[in-house]
């Protein structure tokens, strides 16, 4: 795309008015937000329509939005549906929230239950695993608002992403939680109806047979539903969704903020609601050979595509529908961090006499450091979306089993946490470098579930549950 269809001028409108709109929501709803439940949980009272709006709208990013078209020009049809395999982990997840709310009412994050089921080196272990992961998330989101905005308009990467960090930075700080439900909700509205639209404009303006033929002529390889690498992808990144959202405190901090009864509904409808949205963001990359167009990178596709055949029309919905989509999840991500960051490392590690008003304090303290480290790192621009996503894959499917187990089996055992973690981790970091990124999800899962499976076996431990319940 030699000259960008956005003109930079109204592309800094747009950004104006979404910083405007999101800012002073974050100010609105940060009224209420002064005590500690209130700014982290949102005071546990979130019902199924915010619930649900914000699960969805979390989980509609930077992996849907730009990654999707860049896998699916990568590895063809499968790397298109394989995303959409990601929905498997809200749907999963649904029941396992209730049995969170249930077992752990006072709790603040998902450490909380790892330190309280598997004792504390366990629960260093899935730290590390788990901020590793949510720093390569900032990251790869930091990055995705840069690429959207130098792809539609041609402003400088760089101040795109410093833009979209800011301004979720600031609506964060100032509501919290509750500044980001409430923005969610408007995100999905906006997301749902901008795919929507686009997926009828792309239909109307691309000959379906034509984009058939140029990928059977160019690219046949992109057809070919027996693709090794695109079949084992299809696994890893349903089991890579999985492990993000088991582990992950933006979905434990929503267990527990909802009501009581909500989690459940919501995750179910969330993950059924987002089924089709990778399909609809993937299938544009699939005209791109067929319009002639010259990709620089794999992970610029999504925008070029839907620019190129949409017109400037097309630009700024696609702008707007991929900018509520990022911030809807670069928002959830900064909170729930800042919150594993306060509860499991600050108050846990540091000061474990601090005050309900000192936590806040760190709190919002928190929200403002993780987002200048992460603008930091985006500034390198070292790594394409995907490779800097799936190299965390290995780690967080990894805590797929233990996890499971841990909710669910009295008798799974605190070594054998540790070492799933452990052994997971590392056999699949080896995947990832000896093979490819498409097996490395696949590879820690399958380590972790069978060290948890033996090891409780072999040497089954006795818990109670009321321990949750009373330490929480």
């Amino acid at each position: 795309m030699d000259q960008a269809l956005l003109d930079p001028g109204l592309a800094g409108l747009l950004l104006a008015a979404f910083s405007v709109l999101w800012v002073a929501l974050g100010w609105l709803w940060g009224r209420k937000a002064d005590g500690l439940d209130e700014y982290m949980l949102a005071g546990r009272k979130v019902g199924l329509a915010l619930g649900s709006a914000t699960a969805m709208a979390t989980w509609v990013t930077s992996n849907t939005t730009l990654v999707a078209p860049q896998l699916a020009f990568q590895l063809g049809i499968w790397g298109m549906l394989g995303y959409s395999l990601g929905s498997v982990g809200l749907l999963l997840f649904a029941p396992m929230a209730r049995r969170i709310r249930a077992l752990m009412p006072n709790g603040f994050t998902s450490g909380d239950f790892v330190r309280l089921r598997y004792g504390n080196f366990a629960w260093r272990v899935f730290l590390l695993v788990s901020l590793v992961y949510s720093a390569g998330w900032l990251v790869s989101l930091g990055a995705a608002g840069g690429l959207l905005i130098e792809a539609l308009s041609g402003i400088p990467y760089l101040i795109g992403a410093t833009v979209i960090l800011t301004i979720c930075v600031l609506y964060t700080l100032l509501g919290g939680l509750r500044a980001v439900i409430g923005t969610d909700y408007i995100q999905t509205i906006i997301i749902v109806t901008g795919v929507v639209i686009v997926g009828v404009m792309t239909l109307n303006a691309v000959d379906l047979e034509q984009v058939h033929g140029r990928l059977a002529q160019m690219r046949p390889r992109l057809l070919d539903m027996l693709m090794p690498a695109s079949l084992m992808f299809l696994f890893n990144n349903l089991l890579f969704g999985v492990g993000e959202i088991f582990h992950s405190n933006v979905w434990w901090s929503r267990a527990f903020a909802f009501d009581r009864g909500v989690g459940f509904k919501a995750y179910l409808l969330a993950g059924l609601l987002w089924i089709p949205i990778p399909i609809a963001a993937g299938f544009v990359a699939l005209s791109a050979p067929a319009i002639g167009l010259a990709v620089p990178r794999a992970d610029m596709v999504g925008p070029m595509v839907a620019a190129e055949v949409l017109g400037v029309g097309g630009a700024v919905l696609l702008f707007v529908v991929v900018f509520a989509a990022i911030a809807s999840s670069l928002d959830s991500l900064l909170a729930a961090t800042g919150d594993l960051l306060v509860e499991d490392v600050y108050r846990r590690h540091l000061r474990p006499n601090a005050s309900p008003r000192e936590l806040r304090r760190a709190a919002s303290a928190t929200v403002v450091l993780l987002g200048f480290g992460t603008w930091l790192v985006v500034a390198l621009d070292i790594t394409t979306l995907a490779q800097l996503l799936h190299f965390t894959g290995a780690l967080v499917a990894s805590t797929i089993w233990p996890i499971a187990a841990g909710l669910y089996w009295r008798r799974t055992n605190k070594a054998s946490a540790s070492l799933a973690m452990l052994l997971g981790s590392l056999g699949g970091l080896l995947a990832y470098f000896a093979i490819g990124f498409y097996v490395a999800a696949l590879v820690g899962a399958a380590i972790s579930m069978l060290v948890v499976l033996v090891a409780t076996w072999l040497w089954p431990a006795e818990f109670d549950w009321r321990a949750l319940e009373a330490e929480s």
